[in-house]
């Protein structure tokens, strides 16, 4: 039990000590422009695709939680590897090609400077702020990582339990509440059907829907859906927050509280006794949501980083830089 405690206290501390090493301007010398590039790539995006909020979100939360915040979710597979972009639950993750965009106008500004990683980061930061939500500045200084590995990817599922999901945040050094904030993250984007179908009329093998969702909507979305014996040929899509549905604001808190969660987590927040009061407090008060999300998503921006001379600056956000032969010696 003691080796186990000194092991968690020193990876805590290197933890802390490499995120210690991010800052906000980063770039302020070796590229003055580069928060601005990444900006204008997202402005440019919002303006045909409000959905790229969620898209930038999702692959952020993908990205940090295997292996750190470190762009390894945007590796291609090669024929001798499958990367986590092809794993199961990142297999509908999009949003590459913005980040493609950023990276190619960063190298020709300032070649080798900035890090995919930081990309990923800033990128998700703007498309928050354009759609509502807090504005805030995020440490920058990640390097990119040089492992992508389609079987290291385990993340939280949507039928966990408040207490079983935690876990996966705890072991990322981050905390119940924020979890919660995090999982506010559902205020845009969609979910599919094949989610959640098992809720809308046999929850659990009981002939019935999840009680815990209001019928109404249970009734709405199997119109849309079907059942799990009998599903619809595709596999079609409905707004996580059934409101304001593009806008990063606290609604999907109210929506919780209500019984119209989609995803069996996402209503478990406003059930458990772990997460309610927390869903009650954001619930009521957009300026203490907005504040608490900004907080959460820099914290999370700091899992597992890469800093100093750690990983790489990858010149392609797809493929890891090619290896330099090493020279002769004798």
């Amino acid at each position: 039990m003691e080796m186990k405690i000194i092991f968690f206290l020193l990876s805590f501390t290197i933890f802390e000590l490499s995120s210690a090493q991010l800052r906000v301007g980063f770039y302020s010398s070796s590229c003055p422009r580069a928060e601005s590039i990444v900006k204008q790539v997202v402005q440019q995006r919002f303006r045909t695709d409000r959905s790229i909020t969620a898209a930038l979100l999702r692959m952020h939360f993908h990205d940090c939680f295997v292996r750190g915040c470190d762009a390894s979710i945007l590796i291609d597979s090669t024929k001798s590897k499958s990367s986590e972009k092809d794993a199961g639950p990142n297999l509908t993750v999009r949003g590459f090609e913005l980040i493609d965009e950023a990276k190619r106008n960063l190298e020709a500004a300032c070649p080798s400077s900035v890090s995919c990683a930081d990309i990923i980061t800033l990128a998700t930061r703007d498309a928050v702020a354009l759609a509502g939500g807090p504005a805030y500045n995020v440490p920058t200084g990640r390097r990119d990582g040089q492992v992508s590995d389609s079987s290291e990817v385990n993340l939280p599922g949507p039928s966990l339990s408040i207490s079983d999901a935690a876990q996966f945040f705890t072991a990322k050094g981050l905390t119940l509440n924020d979890m919660v904030v995090l999982l506010g993250a559902h205020t845009v984007g969609v979910a599919h059907c094949g989610f959640f179908r098992d809720r809308l009329s046999d929850f659990q093998g009981r002939g019935k829907p999840d009680p815990t969702m209001d019928p109404a909507l249970a009734a709405r979305l199997l119109r849309i859906c079907g059942t799990q014996s009998r599903p619809l040929n595709r596999d079609p899509t409905v707004f996580l927050d059934q409101n304001t549905s593009f806008i990063v604001d606290k609604q999907f808190y109210n929506q919780i509280k209500s019984r119209k969660g989609i995803m069996q987590i996402d209503q478990e927040l406003a059930l458990d006794k772990l997460s309610a009061p927390l869903v009650s407090r954001l619930a009521a008060n957009d300026a203490l949501f907005q504040q608490s999300f900004a907080n959460a998503m820099i914290k999370m921006g700091r899992v597992e980083v890469l800093v100093g001379k750690a990983g790489e600056i990858r010149k392609n956000c797809r493929v890891f830089n090619p290896t330099k032969p090493k020279g002769r010696t004798g």
